[in-house]
């Protein structure tokens, strides 16, 4: 499955476990610091709540696309909507509905897991 395959699955309603997989390996591509990069700046933009909540046990608080526009530039958005092939209008409605996931998926003891590991 491509990365445009995954991410539109995501897209269309149902939250694909495959989307959850990827997005790891998709930030790591685009974002300094990949994934650990994305919550160190949503961490240091007053977003440490959910992401504690995605890293600990218990239910993971949700992010809107409004958050994710506040943390990520408009250079950092149009790396992530070319290398998924999904228009700039849909990258940030992607992450807030796979990002809580994700990190909660690759921290099973509470430490983020690099992609590969």
């Amino acid at each position: 499955m491509s990365l445009f395959d995954t991410l539109k699955s995501a897209l269309g309603g149902s939250l694909g476990q495959a989307a959850v997989e990827a997005l790891p390996g998709i930030v790591e591509r685009v974002l300094p610091g990949g994934l650990q990069g994305l919550l160190n700046q949503l961490q240091n933009s007053g977003y440490a709540a959910q992401v504690n909540s995605w890293l600990g046990r218990g239910p993971n608080a949700p992010i809107t696309t409004e958050d994710l526009r506040k943390v990520l530039d408009n250079e950092q958005v149009r790396q992530i909507a070319d290398k998924l092939g999904i228009p700039t209008d849909q990258v940030l409605a992607v992450l807030a509905k796979v990002l809580p996931a994700a990190v909660d998926q690759h921290s099973p003891d509470g430490t983020l897991r690099t992609p590969g590991t």
